[in-house]
């Protein structure tokens, strides 16, 4: 497992989607910090024309608890993208570049560097949310919003790990659909897919019981009027994200890995 933890790590070193990711939170935070900035003053807002309106439209309050709930909101909406475009990397870029079987070789289990895979996709998404998180405390300061109090602060930091954890679990089945796949292209497209369905089904009203959608609803993106997914709902997403992983883990261990 060491070994393998070692390599996976390597491997993320050595290539530019960190970076990527990066800047993918870091304009999440900016863009929201832009909302509360527009947001202060109505005026301002008008002067912004559309994008004073669309701000207005996300329903987020000028204070330190609004502006926690909005970068949560964009950690729970946006990580199933970005957090999925990781796992498809770490797993369909093995066949993409053709070292599945070269690595597959190598005196080390199949499930070690299954589970060293999720390792480093769990700890890249808490970065990342960390990341989110300090900005988000970084430009809210900056913009001198009210409200700051340290349980706010906490709490609104909590829920945004919380909307992150939620969306990367839903994600390690795009594990096992880059691994079918032999690649990155049919893990996309299921992502697309899950993307939208996510969408629409919490429209409907029937997120609750569809594991995509449940980080939004925890995250508040429905509104506050709108009850949260509640234990069921997190109960799902935990067993989407453990039947993922054990499913990958199977998968690898079984499949033919000629090509």
């Amino acid at each position: 497992m060491r070994e393998a933890l070692w390599a996976e790590t390597l491997k993320v070193r050595r290539s530019r989607l960190p970076w990527i990711t990066v800047l993918a939170f870091t304009v999440a935070a900016l863009v929201c910090g832009m909302f509360m900035f527009i947001l202060a003053d109505p005026a301002r807002a008008r002067s912004f024309g559309l994008l004073g309106d669309k701000a207005q439209l996300s329903g987020a309050i000028a204070d330190w608890p609004g502006y926690l709930a909005l970068l949560a909101q964009a950690v729970a909406v946006g990580g199933l993208g970005i957090y999925g475009l990781i796992a498809i990397w770490l797993f369909g870029r093995e066949f993409s570049d053709h070292t599945a079987t070269d690595l597959l070789a190598l005196p080390t289990s199949r499930t070690a560097v299954v589970a060293a895979k999720f390792t480093v996709a769990a700890v890249w998404a808490l970065l990342l949310a960390l990341l989110l998180a300090g900005l988000g405390l970084l430009i809210g300061a900056l913009l001198a919003l009210p409200g700051w109090t340290v349980p706010v602060a906490v709490g609104g930091v909590g829920r945004i790990v919380a909307a992150a954890a939620l969306a990367a679990l839903t994600t390690t089945p795009l594990a096992l659909a880059a691994g079918i796949g032999r690649g990155y292209l049919a893990a996309v497209g299921v992502l697309f897919a899950l993307v939208f369905a996510a969408q629409v089904i919490a429209t409907l009203g029937y997120g609750a019981v569809f594991p995509w959608s449940v980080p939004g609803l925890f995250a508040g993106v429905a509104g506050p009027g709108q009850n949260p997914p509640g234990l069921a709902g997190l109960a799902l997403v935990a067993a989407t994200g453990v039947a993922g992983a054990v499913t990958t883990a199977v998968w690898w261990n079984r499949a033919d890995h000629t090509r």
